[in-house]
């Protein structure tokens, strides 16, 4: 029997190499899919290791889970520069490297969030290197790494932020279980809904965002736009509704997870980056302070930098110049500390 595609985690493949010709954003399909708890790769504390991209949205979805699951102290992070290589690297253009000394042209810096590649043990300089050693040409990130085996465990974002909270406890939180938030509570009808958001969040809004933005074809960019928006709108009237504080109601879960990496870029990068100017987050208010009452949460902020996405995006556009707002009406992020600037707006 064919597996049933989950449309909540990959889009389909088929006619991908001719779709992409035409001028879609065709995502590939991520290969490493083991299981965290399993016989191979038991939950230990302190043996496993993260691989982020803090521009990737993907990436930003595992630190929002290690930060909220209060994982921080128990599974080591890399983090890669925002850019790729140039034509001229040594190797090829357009891999993921470790270079803490790179300096941003946003900043005219380095930017301290990067680091060298510790998690192997052998300092690799290119995300490249730590599949060659698995016999793959894959080149993505995040990566979940067992420090142990020396390992990939999983390169499927949405599968790792599900493993991590299922095993939060085993693999070593600092949160007692009362204090800790379940993500995929064991409540069927719960599940349903959260798989029902998840499926419309990535379809319409976390991979569309990237069908509109980097699809060369005015009608797959059109349809992109049109579905990402619609969906913003349903998601506003969804809070709006009971007032609801989060997408499943009183607590925050994996739907509200998946949803805020790309409603944390949308007004600094992706309005002008991915074409998406039909409106801002901040003109839905109840998005708006959904956004900002999920940036309030322990550990949100510290998940991610507008630095990196800006320099990531910008940064490998057709000249490489970052524009420097929005500062209307306060610089990103200091505004998502502001909830009541929607009302003003």
């Amino acid at each position: 029997m064919t597996k049933k595609l989950d449309t909540s985690v990959e889009e389909s493949q088929t006619d991908a190499a001719a779709r992409r010709t035409k001028g879609e954003f065709v995502r590939g399909v991520s290969g490493f899919r083991s299981s965290l708890g399993d016989v191979h790769f038991p939950a230990d504390p302190g043996r496993y290791h993260l691989i982020v991209a803090l521009n990737c949205p993907w990436c930003h979805r595992v630190t929002l889970a290690r930060n909220l699951l209060g994982l921080e102290g128990s599974i080591t992070l890399d983090v890669v520069f925002p850019n790729r290589t140039g034509d001229g690297d040594s190797v090829g253009p357009n891999l993921w490297e470790f270079n803490p000394a790179r300096v941003a042209t946003l900043t005219g810096a380095s930017l301290p969030e990067c680091t060298p590649e510790t998690g192997t043990g052998k300092g690799y300089r290119l995300v490249k290197h730590i599949y060659a050693a698995e016999g793959s040409n894959e080149g993505s990130l995040p990566i979940l790494y067992d420090k142990k085996r020396k390992r990939i465990v999983s390169n499927e974002s949405a599968d790792i932020v599900r493993m991590l909270n299922g095993q939060a406890e085993a693999l070593g939180s600092t949160l007692a279980n009362a204090r800790r938030p379940d993500l995929y509570p064991n409540d069927s009808s719960l599940r349903s809904e959260i798989d029902a958001l998840n499926d419309a969040i990535y379809t319409n809004i976390n991979n569309g965002a990237y069908k509109a933005g980097f699809s060369s074809d005015q009608a797959v960019y059109a349809e992109a736009f049109k579905n990402y928006f619609s969906t913003l709108a349903s998601l506003e009237a969804r809070l709006a509704s009971d007032n609801r504080p989060f997408l499943t109601g009183d607590t925050f879960t994996e739907a509200d997870l998946r949803l805020f990496p790309t409603l944390y870029r949308h007004d600094p990068v992706y309005y002008v980056r991915m074409k998406l100017n039909g409106a801002r987050i901040l003109d839905y208010p109840k998005l708006w302070r959904w956004l900002c009452r999920t940036y309030a949460l322990p550990g949100v902020a510290q998940s991610n930098s507008l630095d990196h996405c800006r320099q990531g995006y910008f940064g490998r556009s057709w000249n490489n110049v970052i524009p420097l707002g929005p500062f209307n009406p306060m610089p990103y992020p200091e505004a998502y500390k502001h909830p009541d600037l929607a009302r003003s707006q």
